[in-house]
C-alpha cells in the first residue's frame, strides 16, 4: 500500500498516512486533530541492478530492430 507525506498547515508537522491509491486525494487530518493539511510531493528512490545485462556496443546481433534489417 502506498504511503503519503502530509503536512500541516495549523501546527506545522509533517506525517505519513498508508492509503490505497483509489484514496490518494482524500483529507486527510493531522495527528493533533487539525483539517488543514496538504499532501507533499514525494520523491521515489529505485536502486538495484537490471536483472539483465545490456547490449555490447559492435557486438552484432542486435541494432535498431533486432538484427538482420540494418546490415
Amino acid at each position: 500500500m502506498p504511503r503519503y507525506d502530509y503536512r500541516c498547515r495549523a501546527c506545522g508537522s509533517t506525517f505519513e498516512i498508508s492509503r490505497p491509491m483509489i484514496q490518494a486525494s482524500d483529507p486527510a487530518p493531522c495527528p493533533a486533530g487539525h483539517d488543514d493539511t496538504v499532501k507533499l510531493l514525494s520523491t521515489v528512490a529505485v536502486t538495484g541492478q537490471a536483472s539483465a545485462p545490456a547490449p555490447r556496443a559492435g557486438g552484432g546481433g542486435g541494432g535498431c530492430c533486432g538484427g538482420g534489417c540494418c546490415s
